[in-house]
Protein backbone atom coordinates (compact mmCIF):
# COMPACT_ATOMS: atom_id res chain seq x y z
CA UNK A 1 0.00 0.00 0.00
CA UNK A 2 0.86 3.27 -1.19
CA UNK A 3 1.69 5.66 1.93
CA UNK A 4 -0.04 9.03 1.94
CA UNK A 5 1.73 12.04 0.62
CA UNK A 6 1.39 14.76 3.09
CA UNK A 7 5.23 16.24 3.62
CA UNK A 8 6.88 18.52 1.34
CA UNK A 9 10.05 20.59 1.73
CA UNK A 10 11.43 23.93 -0.23
CA UNK A 11 14.40 24.98 -0.71
CA UNK A 12 14.76 28.88 -0.65
CA UNK A 13 18.46 29.30 1.34
CA UNK A 14 19.75 31.03 -2.43
CA UNK A 15 21.17 34.34 -2.30
CA UNK A 16 19.29 35.21 -5.58
CA UNK A 17 22.33 36.80 -6.89
CA UNK A 18 20.89 37.26 -10.83
CA UNK A 19 17.83 39.55 -9.55
CA UNK A 20 20.49 42.09 -7.85
CA UNK A 21 19.77 44.98 -6.06
CA UNK A 22 16.09 43.39 -6.33
CA UNK A 23 16.82 40.45 -4.01
CA UNK A 24 19.18 42.44 -1.94
CA UNK A 25 17.17 43.35 1.12
CA UNK A 26 14.34 40.90 -0.33
CA UNK A 27 14.08 36.78 -0.61
CA UNK A 28 14.15 36.27 -4.38
CA UNK A 29 10.92 34.15 -3.62
CA UNK A 30 9.27 37.12 -2.31
CA UNK A 31 9.51 38.15 -6.13
CA UNK A 32 5.57 38.55 -7.35
CA UNK A 33 4.68 36.98 -10.88
CA UNK A 34 1.57 39.54 -11.21
CA UNK A 35 0.25 39.84 -7.58
CA UNK A 36 1.94 36.90 -5.72
CA UNK A 37 4.95 35.96 -4.68
CA UNK A 38 6.87 32.48 -6.08
CA UNK A 39 6.67 31.32 -2.65
CA UNK A 40 3.07 31.55 -2.98
CA UNK A 41 2.22 29.77 -6.03
CA UNK A 42 4.40 27.01 -4.58
CA UNK A 43 2.24 26.39 -1.11
CA UNK A 44 -0.38 26.69 -3.43
CA UNK A 45 0.39 24.01 -6.00
CA UNK A 46 1.49 21.87 -3.17
CA UNK A 47 -1.64 22.20 -0.86
CA UNK A 48 -3.47 21.30 -3.92
CA UNK A 49 -2.02 18.28 -4.14
CA UNK A 50 -2.93 17.29 -0.45
CA UNK A 51 0.37 18.56 1.45
CA UNK A 52 -0.69 19.25 4.65
CA UNK A 53 2.96 20.30 6.36
CA UNK A 54 6.01 22.14 5.23
CA UNK A 55 9.82 22.70 5.94
CA UNK A 56 11.27 25.35 4.38
CA UNK A 57 15.24 25.36 4.27
CA UNK A 58 16.10 28.64 4.59
CA UNK A 59 19.29 30.68 4.95
CA UNK A 60 20.37 34.11 6.64
CA UNK A 61 17.92 37.14 5.60
CA UNK A 62 14.77 34.98 4.77
CA UNK A 63 12.41 35.82 7.56
CA UNK A 64 10.31 37.31 4.68
CA UNK A 65 9.02 34.25 3.72
CA UNK A 66 8.29 32.96 7.41
CA UNK A 67 6.43 36.75 7.44
CA UNK A 68 4.22 36.18 5.15
CA UNK A 69 2.39 32.81 5.95
CA UNK A 70 1.33 34.63 9.42
CA UNK A 71 -1.33 36.48 10.19
CA UNK A 72 -1.41 39.79 10.02
CA UNK A 73 -3.34 41.24 12.81
CA UNK A 74 -3.00 44.85 12.28
CA UNK A 75 -3.49 44.71 8.83
CA UNK A 76 -6.95 42.34 8.49
CA UNK A 77 -8.14 44.71 11.07
CA UNK A 78 -8.04 47.93 8.67
CA UNK A 79 -9.34 45.91 5.77
CA UNK A 80 -12.31 44.92 7.88
CA UNK A 81 -12.79 48.56 9.35
CA UNK A 82 -12.32 50.12 5.90
CA UNK A 83 -14.94 47.33 4.35
CA UNK A 84 -12.29 45.72 2.26
CA UNK A 85 -14.15 42.66 2.02
CA UNK A 86 -12.55 41.39 -0.82
CA UNK A 87 -8.72 42.16 -0.03
CA UNK A 88 -9.54 40.36 3.50
CA UNK A 89 -11.07 37.42 1.91
CA UNK A 90 -8.07 36.49 -0.42
CA UNK A 91 -5.55 37.07 2.88
CA UNK A 92 -7.83 34.32 5.02
CA UNK A 93 -8.23 31.88 1.97
CA UNK A 94 -4.07 31.70 1.72
CA UNK A 95 -3.90 31.88 5.70
CA UNK A 96 -1.68 28.70 6.66
CA UNK A 97 -2.78 26.28 9.77
CA UNK A 98 -1.33 26.73 13.41
CA UNK A 99 1.72 24.30 13.07
CA UNK A 100 1.80 23.26 9.36
CA UNK A 101 5.21 25.49 8.66
CA UNK A 102 8.45 24.87 9.95
CA UNK A 103 11.89 25.84 9.18
CA UNK A 104 15.70 25.16 9.18
CA UNK A 105 18.86 26.78 8.19
CA UNK A 106 21.36 25.66 5.70
CA UNK A 107 24.05 27.64 6.81
CA UNK A 108 26.54 26.58 3.96
CA UNK A 109 25.47 26.91 0.42
CA UNK A 110 26.47 23.36 -0.79
CA UNK A 111 23.95 22.55 -2.90
CA UNK A 112 20.38 21.20 -3.18
CA UNK A 113 21.17 17.99 -2.22
CA UNK A 114 22.80 19.26 0.91
CA UNK A 115 19.44 21.60 1.60
CA UNK A 116 17.26 18.62 1.40
CA UNK A 117 19.23 17.00 4.25
CA UNK A 118 19.22 19.86 6.53
CA UNK A 119 15.50 19.09 6.53
CA UNK A 120 15.99 14.76 7.61
CA UNK A 121 14.54 15.38 10.88
CA UNK A 122 11.58 16.87 9.43
CA UNK A 123 11.32 13.80 6.64
CA UNK A 124 11.61 10.78 9.11
CA UNK A 125 10.25 7.73 7.21
CA UNK A 126 8.07 9.47 5.18
CA UNK A 127 7.53 10.38 1.13
CA UNK A 128 7.98 13.50 0.47
CA UNK A 129 7.40 16.42 -2.23
CA UNK A 130 10.14 18.58 -3.00
CA UNK A 131 9.08 21.77 -5.20
CA UNK A 132 11.56 24.51 -6.36
CA UNK A 133 9.86 28.18 -5.89
CA UNK A 134 12.25 29.54 -9.33
CA UNK A 135 10.24 26.94 -11.20
CA UNK A 136 6.96 28.01 -11.73
CA UNK A 137 4.15 25.81 -14.04
CA UNK A 138 1.22 27.08 -15.84
CA UNK A 139 -0.97 24.51 -15.99
CA UNK A 140 -4.70 22.91 -16.06
CA UNK A 141 -4.07 20.33 -13.46
CA UNK A 142 -1.38 21.50 -11.24
CA UNK A 143 2.18 19.82 -11.57
CA UNK A 144 2.42 18.38 -8.36
CA UNK A 145 -0.81 16.77 -8.16
CA UNK A 146 -0.12 15.36 -11.65
CA UNK A 147 3.14 13.78 -9.78
CA UNK A 148 0.62 12.58 -6.66
CA UNK A 149 -1.69 10.95 -9.23
CA UNK A 150 1.10 8.80 -10.86
CA UNK A 151 2.78 8.02 -7.15
CA UNK A 152 -0.38 6.69 -5.97
CA UNK A 153 -0.69 4.45 -8.64
CA UNK A 154 3.15 3.55 -8.65
CA UNK A 155 4.58 4.31 -5.61
CA UNK A 156 8.27 4.91 -5.12
CA UNK A 157 9.86 7.99 -6.68
CA UNK A 158 8.75 10.29 -9.03
CA UNK A 159 10.19 13.03 -10.99
CA UNK A 160 9.07 15.87 -13.38
CA UNK A 161 10.51 15.85 -16.68
CA UNK A 162 10.71 17.97 -19.34
CA UNK A 163 12.56 18.02 -22.87
CA UNK A 164 15.40 20.39 -22.94
CA UNK A 165 17.40 21.02 -26.44
CA UNK A 166 20.12 19.33 -26.78
CA UNK A 167 22.75 21.54 -26.37
CA UNK A 168 21.60 22.38 -22.81
CA UNK A 169 21.84 19.33 -21.02
CA UNK A 170 24.60 20.57 -19.00
CA UNK A 171 22.89 22.54 -17.31
CA UNK A 172 20.03 20.16 -15.92
CA UNK A 173 19.80 16.54 -14.21
CA UNK A 174 18.99 14.29 -17.07
CA UNK A 175 17.37 11.20 -17.25
CA UNK A 176 18.16 7.81 -18.88
CA UNK A 177 14.61 6.51 -19.68
CA UNK A 178 13.41 2.75 -19.92
CA UNK A 179 9.93 1.80 -20.62
CA UNK A 180 7.57 4.00 -21.61
CA UNK A 181 3.79 4.27 -21.21
CA UNK A 182 2.25 7.48 -22.29
CA UNK A 183 3.63 10.32 -20.78
CA UNK A 184 4.91 8.28 -17.92
CA UNK A 185 8.60 6.89 -18.32
CA UNK A 186 10.85 4.24 -16.04
CA UNK A 187 14.10 5.88 -14.80
CA UNK A 188 17.03 3.80 -15.53
CA UNK A 189 19.73 6.63 -14.99
CA UNK A 190 20.16 9.99 -13.83
CA UNK A 191 23.28 12.20 -14.70
CA UNK A 192 23.86 15.59 -13.02
CA UNK A 193 24.78 17.92 -16.35
CA UNK A 194 26.00 15.90 -18.78
CA UNK A 195 28.33 17.12 -22.08
CA UNK A 196 25.79 16.62 -24.63
CA UNK A 197 27.68 14.37 -26.65
CA UNK A 198 27.11 12.03 -23.18
CA UNK A 199 23.54 13.14 -22.44
CA UNK A 200 21.50 9.79 -22.14
CA UNK A 201 18.26 11.49 -23.56
CA UNK A 202 17.08 15.09 -23.57
CA UNK A 203 14.52 14.86 -21.11
CA UNK A 204 15.55 17.15 -17.93
CA UNK A 205 14.44 16.95 -13.97
CA UNK A 206 13.15 20.09 -13.04
CA UNK A 207 11.69 21.64 -9.72
CA UNK A 208 8.98 19.26 -8.59
CA UNK A 209 9.70 15.57 -7.39
CA UNK A 210 8.26 13.41 -5.07
CA UNK A 211 10.43 11.23 -3.49
CA UNK A 212 10.98 8.28 -0.63
CA UNK A 213 12.66 8.62 2.75
CA UNK A 214 15.30 6.50 1.45
CA UNK A 215 17.18 9.62 -0.45
CA UNK A 216 18.53 11.17 2.80
CA UNK A 217 20.75 7.89 3.74
CA UNK A 218 22.73 8.51 0.62
CA UNK A 219 22.86 12.57 1.15
CA UNK A 220 23.96 11.83 4.43
CA UNK A 221 27.03 10.21 2.67
CA UNK A 222 28.33 14.29 1.62
CA UNK A 223 29.08 13.21 -1.37
CA UNK A 224 30.40 15.95 -3.67
CA UNK A 225 29.29 15.89 -7.16
CA UNK A 226 28.98 18.44 -9.96
CA UNK A 227 29.97 21.94 -9.03
CA UNK A 228 32.08 20.35 -5.94
CA UNK A 229 27.94 20.73 -4.54
CA UNK A 230 26.15 17.09 -3.00
CA UNK A 231 23.86 16.82 -5.71
CA UNK A 232 20.47 15.59 -5.20
CA UNK A 233 20.41 13.91 -8.54
CA UNK A 234 23.43 12.05 -7.61
CA UNK A 235 21.25 10.42 -4.45
CA UNK A 236 18.53 9.80 -6.19
CA UNK A 237 20.43 8.01 -8.91
CA UNK A 238 21.61 5.79 -6.26
CA UNK A 239 17.47 4.63 -5.58
CA UNK A 240 17.52 3.17 -8.85
CA UNK A 241 16.65 -0.56 -9.29
CA UNK A 242 15.73 -0.80 -5.37
CA UNK A 243 12.37 1.29 -5.66
CA UNK A 244 10.20 2.67 -8.47
CA UNK A 245 11.52 5.28 -10.29
CA UNK A 246 9.51 7.24 -12.65
CA UNK A 247 9.74 10.33 -14.32
CA UNK A 248 6.38 12.45 -16.00
CA UNK A 249 6.02 14.12 -18.66
CA UNK A 250 3.63 17.17 -17.25
CA UNK A 251 0.96 18.63 -18.93
CA UNK A 252 1.97 22.50 -18.80
CA UNK A 253 4.41 25.42 -19.46
CA UNK A 254 7.24 25.19 -17.37
CA UNK A 255 8.32 28.66 -16.50
CA UNK A 256 12.28 29.27 -15.11
CA UNK A 257 11.92 32.15 -12.61
CA UNK A 258 15.66 32.28 -11.86
CA UNK A 259 16.41 33.95 -15.03
CA UNK A 260 15.17 37.19 -15.91
CA UNK A 261 13.79 36.15 -19.47
CA UNK A 262 11.98 33.48 -17.93
CA UNK A 263 10.80 35.74 -14.72
CA UNK A 264 9.85 38.39 -17.69
CA UNK A 265 7.90 35.82 -19.50
CA UNK A 266 5.83 34.24 -16.88
CA UNK A 267 4.65 37.67 -16.15
CA UNK A 268 3.37 38.07 -19.15
CA UNK A 269 1.85 34.31 -19.71
CA UNK A 270 0.21 34.47 -16.10
CA UNK A 271 -1.32 38.06 -16.67
CA UNK A 272 -2.98 36.37 -20.06
CA UNK A 273 -4.11 33.76 -18.44
CA UNK A 274 -6.28 35.88 -15.45
CA UNK A 275 -10.08 36.52 -16.77
CA UNK A 276 -9.71 39.76 -15.23
CA UNK A 277 -5.92 40.99 -16.69
CA UNK A 278 -5.74 38.88 -19.99
CA UNK A 279 -7.96 41.51 -22.23
CA UNK A 280 -6.51 44.46 -21.24
CA UNK A 281 -2.78 42.91 -21.22
CA UNK A 282 -3.18 41.66 -24.70
CA UNK A 283 -3.70 45.29 -25.78
CA UNK A 284 -1.48 46.78 -24.65
CA UNK A 285 1.42 44.28 -25.61
CA UNK A 286 0.88 45.24 -29.37
CA UNK A 287 2.01 48.45 -28.82
CA UNK A 288 5.01 46.91 -27.95
CA UNK A 289 5.01 44.51 -30.67
CA UNK A 290 4.31 46.13 -33.94
CA UNK A 291 6.72 48.86 -32.57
Amino acid sequence: MVKPLRKAVLPVAGLGTRFLPATKAMPKEMLPVVDKPLIQYAVDEARAAGIEQFCMVTGRGKTALIDHFDIAFELEATLAERNKREALELLREEAMPPGSITTVRQQVPLGLGHAIWCARTFIGDDPFAILLPDDLVLSNTPCLTQLVNVYNETGGNVVAVSEVPREQTNRYGIVKIGETHGDRVEVTGLVEKPAPENAPSNLSVIGRYILLPEVVKFLSLMERGAGNEVQLTDAMAKMIGHTPFHGLKFEGKRFDCGDKIGFLEAQIAFSLARPDLGPAVRAFLKNYVNS
